[in-house]
């Protein structure tokens, strides 16, 4: 029957193990991270695993590279940028989607309880969706 099927979650759509590293870990450690192209970020994370921010190619050359700053002596928890954005694993799809259209994010960090769970991209949420979308009815 139509509609008996739950809700789908954001728990459901998202990458289960994004790239973090503990806040304590070096800026030269997150650099490793960030080499491959495909990589845009690192999430960081406290001793609890909760997300205390991200950290980009942007964010290492601003402030290491540009301030002269030891990378291996730089940690970062001392860099990281909070993140702009979080959604919740139990989130629905649908509400997801419009939220990270609506700030105009390609990936969000999923958490639970403040803890890093995932990520999810906007591009994997309109994928789901569309799969997800029933068919037209027949006349």
């Amino acid at each position: 029957m139509v509609g008996d099927s739950p809700t789908p979650r954001v728990r459901d759509a998202m990458i289960t193990e994004p790239r973090a590293l503990p806040a304590d870990a070096s800026a030269r450690a997150a650099g490793e991270v960030l080499t491959p192209a495909e990589v845009r970020a690192v999430y960081v994370v406290g001793p609890a695993g909760e997300l205390v921010g991200v950290v980009t190619r942007k964010t290492l050359v601003a402030r290491v590279v540009a301030t002269g700053a030891d990378p291996a002596e730089t940690t970062l928890r001392a860099i990281a940028e909070p993140p702009h954005y979080t959604i919740e694993a139990e989130t629905p799809l649908d509400e997801a989607f419009r939220y990270i259209e609506e700030h105009d994010a390609e990936r969000v960090p999923v958490v639970e309880a403040g803890r890093l769970v995932g990520v999810v991209s906007r591009a994997v949420l309109k994928r789901r969706l569309a799969e997800d979308e029933e068919p037209p009815e027949e006349s």
